[in-house]
Order: C-alpha cells, then sequence, then structure tokens
C-alpha cells in the first residue's frame, strides 16, 4: 500500500543537465553532484527506499533561492527543499530528479519581538537553536516533534509534538511566512498580526503544503512566556482503555496538561531495557503541568484523582526538575527504544489521529490487530490530542514481512478513517501516505490539485508528493 507510492516520475534529462551546468557555475563549491552528498539528501528515517537528486545546492539567502528557482523554473526541473532530513514519509526523495535545495545555511534568527511574543526565522534554523538564542529572553517556542527539525520543515509538514495538547500545532503557531513561488519572486502571507481578516488564509496553504506550491525562505513564530514552574508525573492503569479513559476526563475537566503522552506495555518494557529504568511494564501515561507553583501542584492534584478513578497505580509526581527530566527519560528515548527491541529489523513509524472519545477504542484495536497479526510493534501517542504513533519491526528483505507490515498500516489508516479521524496527525503525508489521503478527502483532492496546478503549472516544487497529480 505504500511501496507502490515510492515509483520513479518522468526525467527531464536536457533540462536537469542544463541546470546542473548553471549552478554549478553561479555557487561553485556550494553546489555538490557527488555521490555521498546525493544520497544524504534522499535519505529516509523509514524503510522507504531513496531516491535521489542530480544535484544539492547549499542556499544562504533568499537571492541565492530565487536563482535556484528561476533557473529550475525556466528549465523545467524539479526543486525539493531540504532541512535537517528528519521527516518521515519519503518527503524529500527526488523521484523525477532534479534539485535538492539544502536550508542549514539559511539559520538565523532574524528579528525577535519580546513585547508582542512572536520571531522571525530563516528557514534553517532549528527548534533547539531557536529555544537557545531565546533563553534570556523569558520565552521559547514550544512545538517539540522529537527531532531537533529545522522549523521550515516543521512548517511545511504542519508538525506537532507533546506540547501540542496545550500549545497546539505549527498551524497554530505561524503568523507569517515568505515563500518564492513559481516565478522566482518573494511573497509575504501576512503580517504580524495576530489576527486578520484580510482576504484567503495564504499562510496556512503553505504550513503543510509540503514544499509542493513554492519554497519558504522565512517564518514569523508565536513564543511563549517560559514557566515558572514546570512539574511532571507518570502513571501506571490496568489497561490502555483505563489510561485513554483518564485521558479523556483529564481534557474534559478543563485540565491544562501541557502534555499527557501514553506507552503501551511493549512500549514500556522496550523503555525499561534501553533505559534502565524500572516502570512497571502496563500502560503508562507520562504528564507535564506548566504554570506557577500553586497551579502545577493543583493540577497535578485533580489528575490524581481522575487516574485513580480510573484504577492506576500511584501516581508518581516531582515538581524539582533534576526529577522530572529522569522521569520522562523513558518518554524522550521511546523511538530508539522501540527499535532496540529488535536492531537487526527495520522500523516503519506510521501515525493516526482520532477525536479523543475514539482514542482508547482506535488503540485498543490496533493492539489487538498487532498481536493477531504476529507484528512486534510498540505503540506511543499524544493522548491529550487523539494522537497516536506505532513502530512496526519487521524485515524489509522479506517480500512476505513487507506485505504484512503494509497489510497492518493499511487497516490502521482505515480504522482511524471510519473514526472520524486522519491518516497522519503530524508525519505528513510525503510518498508514504498518498493512497491513505485520497481515501480521507475524497473529492475534495480534485480542489488540491487544482490548488497545486495553479501555482506550479509545471509541476517543480517537490513533485510526487501528497497526491497523484492524474
Amino acid at each position: 500500500m505504500v511501496m507502490r507510492d515510492v515509483v520513479a516520475l518522468p526525467r527531464n534529462e536536457e533540462g536537469i543537465a542544463a541546470v546542473l551546468g548553471i549552478l554549478k557555475q553561479a555557487f561553485g563549491e556550494r553546489f555538490q553532484t557527488g555521490q555521498s552528498f546525493r544520497e544524504q539528501h534522499a535519505h529516509t528515517t523509514t524503510y522507504l527506499p531513496a531516491q535521489l537528486p542530480d544535484g544539492v545546492v547549499f542556499v544562504e539567502n533568499v537571492d541565492d533561492v530565487k536563482a535556484v528557482v528561476r533557473t529550475c523554473a525556466a528549465h523545467k526541473v524539479p526543486m525539493i527543499p531540504f532541512g535537517t532530513g528528519t521527516s518521515l514519509e519519503g518527503h524529500v526523495n527526488a523521484p523525477a530528479g532534479g534539485i535538492s535545495i539544502d536550508f542549514s545555511r539559511m539559520n538565523r534568527v532574524l528579528e525577535v519581538n519580546s513585547e508582542d511574543l512572536d520571531c522571525t526565522v530563516e528557514p534553517g534554523v532549528t527548534r533547539e537553536d531557536l529555544n537557545t538564542h531565546l533563553r534570556d529572553t523569558g520565552l521559547f517556542f514550544p512545538i517539540d516533534p522529537g527531532a531537533n527539525a529545522s522549523l521550515g520543515g516543521m512548517a511545511s509538514t504542519r508538525a506537532s509534538g507533546t506540547n501540542a495538547v496545550r500549545y497546539g500545532t505549527m498551524k497554530d503557531n505561524v503568523l507569517a511566512l515568505t515563500v518564492v513561488t513559481a516565478n522566482g519572486e518573494e511573497i509575504r502571507t501576512a503580517r504580524r498580526a495576530r489576527k486578520t481578516s484580510a482576504g484567503y488564509d495564504l499562510t496556512r496553504l503553505f504550513v503543510g503544503a509540503e514544499g509542493t506550491l513554492g519554497i519558504i525562505t522565512s517564518v514569523t513564530l508565536k513564543l511563549q512566556g517560559i514557566p515558572a514552574k514546570i512539574s511532571g508525573g507518570v502513571c501506571a492503569f490496568p489497561s490502555l482503555k483505563a489510561a485513554c479513559d483518564a485521558v479523556v476526563l483529564t481534557i474534559e475537566m478543563g485540565i491544562p496538561v501541557a502534555r499527557i503522552e501514553l506507552l503501551d506495555e511493549t512500549q514500556m518494557r522496550a523503555v525499561n531495557a534501553y533505559s534502565k529504568l524500572s516502570y512497571p511494564e502496563k500502560p503508562t501515561l507520562f504528564l507535564e503541568f506548566h504554570g506557577t507553583e500553586e497551579t502545577v501542584a493543583l493540577q497535578a492534584e485533580q489528575f490524581k484523582e481522575i487516574a485513580a478513578e480510573c484504577g492506576s497505580d500511584p501516581f508518581q509526581y516531582t515538581a524539582n526538575a533534576e526529577e522530572r527530566t529522569q522521569l520522562w527519560k523513558a518518554r524522550h528515548n521511546a523511538y530508539w527504544a522501540g527499535r532496540a527491541l529488535a536492531p537487526e529489523l527495520a522500523g516503519l513509524s506510521t501515525d493516526v489521529c482520532v477525536p479523543i472519545s475514539r482514542l482508547a477504542d482506535c488503540v485498543a484495536e490496533t493492539q489487538a490487530d498487532i498481536v493477531e497479526t504476529g507484528l512486534l510493534a510498540p505503540i506511543v501517542g499524544h493522548a491529550g490530542d487523539g494522537n497516536f504513533h506505532v513502530l512496526i519491526l519487521f524485515d524489509d528483505k522479506s517480500a512476505g514481512d513487507v506485505a504484512r507490515a503494509e497489510a497492518f498500516m493499511a487497516r490502521l489508516n482505515k480504522r482511524a478513517l471510519s473514526m472520524d479521524g486522519t491518516c497522519t496527525g503530524e508525519h505528513g503525508v510525503g510518498q508514504g501516505k498518498m493512497t491513505f489521503v485520497e481515501e480521507e478527502m475524497g473529492p475534495a483532492l480534485e480542489l488540491m490539485r487544482q490548488i497545486k496546478r495553479g501555482l506550479d503549472p509545471d509541476n517543480i516544487f517537490n513533485p510526487g508528493k501528497i497526491f497523484r497529480l492524474t
């Protein structure tokens, strides 16, 4: 269901040859065509096969981006934006060849407006770099997808993460973008005002477009004040349903948790082994509370009462920063812990999202499917917004194993859609989810195609992603 979408598209050999010569002359050593450079810019962090670009250009400013776009547009050659390469669905592959545009050198924080709680950054700035820069201002950027991703890439994939239940996703935290469009000119999608009724919402059109409509050259972001106090806790439950019930009650009660993460029994076994911990190997919630010393204590006490009603083990709570870091160690290492369960196998990390009232049903049915299928597949989820991930471990050299894993993933996506959910809460579509987004969007997908054709008539911006054009 996934591999069939990783296909080679027609190549414009004459145009590619011309662009390689022009960019080499224009950028010198900042343009590379060596095999190792091309491989580094087509790798994926899942099992999808790499499709290499023909060249990699390291841009340093907006004029560089404009020059690349104009050159590629003139010769109808594809362009693939590249941030840090942490995406999971083949977003950086080059199915028609072309030029990878590496933004790692466009990594400046352009402006911080502390009084307005916003900032503007170049697309190559990573979320960790931004928060380091902001440290002395008393502000921080809250979206944490796990990897130290670039902010341009996070905007392109509409990233999310552990803090989304309180702070939202990238679509909620991007105020404006500058984007180079197909004619090689830069547009600004909005101003810094917190709300506007001025026409179409172009910002959110490009947020989540995965580089298929234009090239992002700057991102203006909302910031938050660093909480006066941060506390955390961990709590095991007798079943997945009990843990999910506690999540739903917590949200319904209006308790403003910053993070509420779910790990199933298999994932807890993995993190205990990987991080040398001794948590009960049961469905477990990890929580974090942001506020003042009084409010975080109150929130923790309210959750403790809810958890007890759902039959939990004792709630382990701490307001000590070092203890909280140790407590969260299991969650932060969840991916690598899962991979360590069977390091000889490939890993396919996939996500779905459902309304939180259906989370318990969806997770329980998925876990039963894992057992029935005979897969090794730990589950971890951003339970507060109904989003969970399954790490499918399988032998990618075995056709039977690949077919079994893909059949399971197809059932997972259909299950989420049947519950009025989505095939991807935060990973994006790329190549890996194209089949499922067709089922999810139905006739609305044709409107997306019309937008794509209108803004990118020659299909040179990251072709072969999100949907098939025909």
